[in-house]
């Protein structure tokens, strides 16, 4: 029983003793580090190297003979920078991009970052991947020019992954990516490339879109012209079936028809003749009747109004006969009273001259009415034009102005001779 005892406790302690050693000695490798065992002499890759590499897995130190590192595999993302870097053609650039570097995970290249970085702190390294990065990239843009930097960045970042991929194989590194962010310059070489650019591709966006307008205009067009046709070809269709279809009733209802019409003007010329002998016998009662109510009465007529004619001429032709006797009767007198019988006919004529007058002028009162006259101004019809020819002219005319003087001013000239005139003498 103190035997059992015994051995259980030294398999617990062998175990304890186990478990120290095993934690204390064996590491165990994630999948993005690489341990590195110095102190032993390995074959690698056709060459001696005093230390082993395990990536993935675990592994035992030799106590006192080895001693283990670790190399983290994580990406090291490293800004790249370049300013005033001369592009082709002698144009300075600026030229930003993000890279993604790691430390080579396979043999030999893991080799040569295990010689130079082991125990090297992280910042470091990403300094020196950085350095040698911009160091190509400088070599890069003086192959290609600014158009190529603007234009094409996936074939600017190719360039550079190529130009680099040796150096950095050399220093035991991986270039995993690298993106080109911004291309720049100071002289605004870039920013006219643009506008041109951006010019060309205007224009071109614009007869592109003149093009597909009128493209589209074409296409519409067509279809109206296809949709006319085919509004066209059914009317058409539909006319030419509503032609086939009324020939064929035609044809059908012709026979019908025919005898139809043919009754129909038999009837009509029927009624048309007798008609015609009911407007005769009415033509022959019109003729009786007008003969009975107006040429009959028109005859009578016309006689009478001959009858009166010739009465009524009978009497003008006798009143004419009478007047010219007494005008005659009047020559004669007129020649036998010699020049007075003319201011004998004209006073005989102031009565009705003057109630003609005064019938037009209605109520108008007449103070005075004064008669100038040249009944004398011919003489006194024996042919006497001697100086008293023109007396009576002479008169009448100053009378007349005493008149107009009257009327004008209100001065009675007559009345002013006549108050300075002396009375004449009563003869005793």
């Amino acid at each position: 029983m103190t035997l059992l005892v015994a051995l259980a406790g030294i398999v617990v302690v062998f175990a304890i003793v186990l478990s120290m050693v095993l934690t204390r000695f064996l590491y165990i490798c994630q999948p993005n580090e690489v341990l590195v065992f110095s102190g032993g002499q390995r074959a690698s890759v056709g060459r001696k190297v005093g230390y082993r590499i395990i990536k993935g897995g675990r592994a035992l130190r030799i106590p006192l003979l080895e001693t283990v590192d670790s190399m983290d595999l994580t990406n090291m993302p490293i800004e790249v920078g370049v300013q005033g870097a001369y592009s082709k053609g002698g144009i300075p650039v600026n030229v930003h991009g993000i890279a993604n570097v790691k430390i080579a995970g396979e043999q030999p290249v893991l080799d040569n970052a295990i010689e130079r970085f082991l125990g090297v702190d992280r910042t470091r390294i990403m300094s020196i991947a950085k350095d040698t990065l911009e160091g190509n990239l400088r070599g890069v843009l003086a192959t290609l020019t600014p158009e190529e930097l603007n234009e094409d960045k996936i074939k600017f970042a190719q360039s550079l992954l190529a130009e680099a991929e040796d150096d950095l194989r050399k220093l035991g590194l991986e270039l995993d990516t690298l993106k080109i962010q911004d291309v720049s310059d100071d002289v605004n070489y870039l920013d006219s490339i643009g506008r041109r650019q951006s010019a060309e591709v205007q224009k071109k966006a614009l007869i592109a879109e003149a093009r597909a307008k009128a493209e589209s205009a074409v296409q519409s067009a067509a279809n109206r012209r296809e949709t006319e046709m085919s509004k066209i070809d059914a009317q058409i269709a539909t006319a030419r079936a509503d032609n086939a279809r009324r020939l064929a009733d035609a044809q059908t209802r012709s026979g019908a028809l025919v005898a139809e019409a043919q009754g129909q003007v038999a009837s009509q010329q029927a009624r048309a003749e007798g008609e015609l002998e009911v407007q005769k016998a009415r033509i022959e009662q019109v003729k009786r009747q007008l003969a009975a109510d107006v040429l009959e009465p028109a005859r009578a007529s016309k006689a009478a109004a001959e009858a009166n004619a010739k009465g009524a001429a009978a009497q003008i032709v006798e009143q004419g006969r009478a007047t010219a006797a007494a005008m005659g009767e009047i020559a004669a007198t007129w020649r036998e009273v010699g020049a007075s019988a003319r201011s004998v006919f004209l006073m005989q004529k102031v009565a009705d001259l003057t109630r003609i007058v005064m019938s037009t002028v209605g109520s108008l009162k007449v103070d005075k009415l004064t008669v100038l006259g040249g009944i004398g101004a011919g003489g006194n019809g024996s042919g006497n034009n001697g100086a008293g020819a023109g007396l009576p002219d002479l008169t009448g005319r100053l009378i007349a102005a005493s008149e107009q003087i009257k009327a004008a001013t209100g001065i009675d000239i007559g009345a002013a001779l006549r108050a300075r005139t002396p009375p004449p003498s009563t003869p005793r």
